[in-house]
């Protein structure tokens, strides 16, 4: 008998045979079947990836990093920079202590993912949302390897793509195992290291086999940003990272609570750091000048420059030897092109390799001084002018002589040997602190200078190598001059990838302005406050000091060679005693000494050849047609006459006589012509065939 339920099933309607959604399955077709489609192809490019792939061995043999022999001026070898490798070490060598604090750092999920982490990618999407900036990467081990040993670190879309796609086939390729191998022999750890056994060596002094708990955190510390820290350039900061390591591991299961109390950072013993000398200044300075001379490039590579050997050691013993105690110095000089002969950042670049010659901004104190003579003398001023040094106020503002001695009527070559303070402030005030800070900005100086009275006693920051080079294109007759180090990158087989081409200099200011400006030099070492910078053949220079002696500069040129010597504490605090005058006057003497001897003496040209502009009497000058000039197609200067007649007119009607009581006549056609190039006879144009 047949139950009650018996017969055909009548289906509900929305329950089953096509649910509450109809549309859900042929949607879930439609996305899936394209979605299985891209998951075939990115499997396919995968695998095709993985077979180009180079072997297991080929990847332990190959090297990652670019080595660099930097060159002096002669030839001989400065410095050999580039990778370090230490001992391959096979997975089962690794300390576990190594692995976890890895793993735990950089990859707490690699034994899980397939080269690409999503739960990571998702995790810093989502603090990229929140923030509003990429805070943390979503990088695998997989991924950091295959952008060390394939890849650089571009950050486009591209290089991004092609990393993954690597990863993922460095995964198929290769076990896990393999992977962390590769990775942990072939990461970079900073200070030229490849490497955990490189890193060992160089950090600790052992062999990577015997990294304890506190060593590997160290060293898993390290790759998040090798060069901040490292434990020879901050000890604290290494050890401070080194507690993150630790308390991550402890956060992954890695290691106890109680291990990490145990691990000692105080107590791990640092490798004594290999003999550095001064020579690293320069190449630290010089060397980040290749990404834009020769882009791109990862071969090995020879390095010429234009540092002296000779040159560099007098200048360390100079600043190292002068430079007061407790006090730091620098000297930069420079060659008649603007070659860098000599660079000293420091009196130690073991200590501090803070480039106090290229970075440090210090206020420059009468240094300044060249600036407001260069726009005095450009306005029509002369070393032989007479002037006043007495007390003056200026906008509320009274500057005081250094002793508080005021000498009465001098004459302005006086005033700038003797740095009076007064004639300088007067000198601005009729040029206009404007006028000054332009002055400074044509030579070179790109740090901010304020429009004020006091500017014109050096109260703005000033970088070494900007002043230095200032004094270069003093040196230079008026010309511009760029400094440089390097001349010339070359293979080791001998092909060039870049060489200088030697390129010409600005005027900056007229020939007469500069032989004014040299004189005034000159006399401010001969007689004046660089006195101490005598070296028995022609010296132009100048001294500066700041309030309470907390810098003290010396700048010259002698024979074709500039150099600018600071000294001072980094914590600008004073030392009493110091001056320009004193310790970097006698800094410069000793290295200038060495510097010129095989060069031959040169006089300077103070010669003021005037424009014919500056030669007419001053009260023809200043008349009412004498403001009327142009410049020729060389860019010469090209006056009216007295009367608004052309300087350039025949002599029997070069100031003719007006009428009495006649005003002055205004400039005729012939100058007009002359200014405008009318004068000129009209262009002969080729005549095209069909026009």
């Amino acid at each position: 008998m047949a139950g009650k339920n018996s017969g055909p099933v009548k289906l509900r309607r929305g329950t089953s045979g096509g649910g509450r959604w109809p549309w859900l399955r042929p949607l879930a077709i439609w996305l899936g079947l394209p979605a299985l489609v891209l998951a075939g192809l990115l499997f396919t490019a995968v695998v095709i990836e993985a077979q180009q792939l180079p072997g297991f061995g080929d990847l332990k043999s190959s090297q990652s990093g670019q080595t660099i022999v930097v060159r002096a001026r002669d030839g001989t070898e400065l410095v050999s920079l580039g990778p370090s490798y230490g001992r391959w070490m096979a997975y089962g060598e690794i300390p576990e202590v190594m692995k976890q604090a890895i793993v735990s750092t950089e990859d707490r999920r690699f034994r899980e993912h397939i080269g690409l982490d999503p739960i990571g990618i998702a995790r810093s999407l989502m603090v990229r949302v929140t923030s509003g900036h990429w805070r943390q990467g979503g990088s695998t081990i997989t991924q950091q390897l295959a952008r060390t040993v394939f890849l650089n670190n571009n950050r486009t879309f591209n290089r991004k793509a092609r990393e993954a796609l690597i990863a993922m086939a460095l995964e198929y390729r290769f076990s896990k195992d393999e992977i962390l191998e590769l990775y942990l022999n072939k990461v970079y750890f900073g200070g030229g290291a490849y490497g955990i056994d490189a890193a060992a060596r160089k950090f600790f002094g052992h062999s990577a086999a015997q990294l304890s708990l506190p060593e590997a955190a160290i060293i898993a510390g390290l790759v998040k940003a090798p060069s901040h820290f490292s434990p020879t350039a901050d000890a604290q900061a290494a050890k401070d990272r080194a507690h993150v390591v630790l308390t991550v591991m402890a956060d992954a299961g890695a290691i106890s609570s109680e291990e990490v109390a145990s691990a000692n950072l105080d107590a791990v013993h640092l490798a004594p750091e290999g003999k550095q000398n001064s020579v690293r200044y320069f190449t630290d300075w010089a060397l980040p000048q290749l990404d834009t001379l020769v882009p791109d490039n990862t071969q090995p590579i020879e390095v010429w420059t234009t540092l002296d050997p000779k040159m560099q050691q007098a200048a360390t013993d100079a600043v190292a030897q002068n430079a007061p105690a407790g006090a730091q110095g620098a000297l930069l000089s420079l060659d008649t092109d603007g070659g860098v002969l000599a660079m000293v950042g420091g009196t130690d670049y073991v200590t501090s390799n803070y480039n106090r010659a290229t970075q440090a901004q210090r206020q420059p104190g009468s240094a300044w001084k060249l600036f407001v003579y260069l726009a005095a003398l450009e306005a029509g001023v002369k070393p032989d002018d007479p002037v006043v040094d007495q007390p003056v106020t200026i906008d509320g503002w009274s500057p005081r002589n250094s002793g508080g001695k005021y000498a009465g009527k001098i004459d302005v070559r006086t005033a700038f040997a003797y740095s009076k303070n007064t004639v300088a402030a007067q000198l601005g005030q009729q040029v206009g602190f404007q006028t000054v800070a332009d002055m400074a900005k044509r030579f070179g100086i790109s740090t901010a200078v304020a429009i004020n009275p006091s500017m014109v006693l050096g109260t703005n920051d000033v970088r070494l190598i900007e002043l230095t080079r200032a004094f270069s294109e003093v040196s230079a007759r008026g010309t511009s001059v760029e400094p440089y180090g390097i001349t010339k990158v070359v293979t080791p087989d001998g092909r060039v990838l870049y060489q200088r081409q030697q390129s010409q200099g600005q005027t900056l200011v007229a020939p007469f302005v500069a032989a004014g400006i040299t004189d005034l030099l000159q006399t401010a070492v001969n007689i004046g406050t660089g006195k101490a910078a005598q070296i028995g053949r022609p010296v132009a220079g100048k001294t500066g000091t700041t309030t309470s002696s907390k810098d003290g500069w010396f700048l010259g040129f002698s024979s074709g060679i500039t150099t600018g010597v600071w000294m001072g504490r980094d914590d600008a605090k004073a030392i009493p005693g110091l001056a320009g005058g004193t310790a970097p006057a006698r800094a410069f003497a000793q290295y200038m000494k060495l510097a010129v001897a095989g060069r031959p003496v040169e006089q300077f040209d103070t010669q003021l050849k005037l424009p014919e502009w500056q030669l007419e009497p001053d009260d023809e000058a200043n008349g009412g047609g004498g403001s009327y000039y142009y410049t020729d197609d060389q860019g010469n200067l090209v006056s009216a006459g007295p009367h608004g007649t052309a300087s350039g007119e025949p002599a029997g009607t070069r100031g003719a006589q007006l009428p009495a009581g006649a005003p002055p006549a205004a400039a005729n056609d012939d100058f007009l012509n002359q200014a405008t190039g009318n004068d000129r006879p009209p262009p002969k144009f080729k005549k095209i065939p069909g026009f």
